[in-house]
Formats: structure tokens, sequence, C-alpha cells
């Protein structure tokens, strides 16, 4: 796929750097650690993950403890996350995977001395794991140039003009990535930055567009606020 860089890029990345930033990378853990705690954070808020992360950790000192553990304690310990019943089962497969692949000591960090595509294809074949939780742990483990698309992520990207929303948001992995560039510390700001925008006032409904400090730049929120105005 070619991606055309828009002519506002740079401005866009200004603005949300001057608005959120800065927001240096800094490892989130190993690589099994960040894989974990990426399925626990599927549908669920920030502190419920790192409750959930912390009372699997807790209970089960090891990962190959948690590998091998009743299906019905895993999914007592992380509970506190939600939707523990698919998140339980999925974790322990993917442990499995891993082990299978990469050993009995779960060490996925010679992931790092592959090609971004290599270690992203070696992770996907995983049980459970797609591309965003891919990206996620090349990026915020190993420090490699990958592009994780969450939902705030793809909302703002599509709105921005950045990409169109007929592509996926699988797609959108390696759209946001040609676009980019293979920085990994501009992708983490990017990756951030772009999600805290989500929150703050990108709302998948009734985004605040006529305060946003992207609204210049933004066609979605300039559309949005002249429909506004013409119907006052």
């Amino acid at each position: 796929m070619i991606v055309e860089q828009p002519r506002n890029l740079e401005t866009v990345l200004r603005i949300l750097d001057e608005t959120y930033g800065p927001r240096p990378w800094h490892r989130h853990g190993e690589p099994v650690e960040v894989l974990v705690s990426t399925i626990l954070s599927q549908n669920t808020s920030d502190v419920n993950t790192d409750r959930a992360f912390a009372s699997l950790r807790a209970r089960f000192p090891t990962w190959e403890a948690i590998r091998v553990a009743p299906p019905d304690e895993v999914i007592d310990a992380i509970r506190s996350g939600g939707l523990a019943n698919q998140k339980g089962p999925r974790i322990q497969r993917a442990l499995e995977s891993i082990r299978e692949e990469w050993g009995d000591d779960y060490d996925l960090t010679p992931l790092a001395d592959l090609r971004v595509a290599d270690a992203t294809a070696a992770l996907t074949k995983l049980d459970g794991v797609g591309p965003k939780t891919a990206a996620i742990v090349l990026l915020f483990s190993l420090h490699m140039p990958a592009m994780p698309v969450d939902t705030h992520v793809y909302r703002v990207a599509w709105r921005l003009g950045a990409i169109p929303k007929s592509v996926t948001p699988e797609k959108a992995h390696d759209a946001l990535l040609a676009m980019l560039g293979n920085d990994p510390d501009r992708l983490y700001a990017v990756h951030v930055e772009m999600i805290a925008h989500g929150r703050a006032l990108c709302h998948a409904r009734n985004p605040e567009c006529p305060v946003c400090p992207l609204l210049r730049v933004c066609p979605f929120g300039q559309q949005r606020v002249k429909a506004t105005n013409d119907g006052s």
C-alpha cells in the first residue's frame, strides 16, 4: 500500500506534542509481560488492567505456573479486569504457544534481532495475538518501530484525514507506519499522544471539536463545526 503523507502531518504531530507531550519512550516490561498485560487490557480501563495483572502475578509467581494452572484459578485471579472467562484461556493459550515456539523460559527478547515484519509474523502466530497486540509488544517492550492502532488512534487518524475510513484497523497499522517512518521514539510519542487526545477531546460520541487544538488541520472537525454553525 502506498500512502501519501498529508501536508499537515508535521503540524498535527507538533500540536499533539505541545498539547499532550513530551512522551519519551520507556520500557513497559519484558515482552511476555507486555503481551499478557495487553490481553488483559482489552475492553477495560488501565486501572482494572493493572489490578488484574498484579493479582495474576501475586497468585502465580511464574509464567509456567500460569500456563499449567487450572483455568478456573486463572480466571478468578484476573476477574477484576473484566471478561475473565475469555481472557484467562487466551493468556494460557498464548503462554502455551510461546513455550512451544520459544522455550520454557518464555523469553521473547530474541524478537529484537528480527526485522519488524518477521517479529510481527512470529507474534501473530501465537494463539490469541493479533496485529495490535504484536505491535504493542514490539514498540513498548523492545523499542522496535511498530505502530499499534487501538480504537482511539484509529478514530483520530481517520478524522484527521491521515487514513481513509475505508482502511481497516488491521491495515491502519501498516498505513500509519508508512506515513510516520521508522523511528520508535516518534512512533511511541504519536501513539500515546493520539490516545490521550482521543480520551480528552476526540470522543467517539460528541467530540469537542470547537475547542480542539487540532481543529485548523482536521477536516472532520471543521465540517462538524460548520454544520453546527449553519444549523444555529
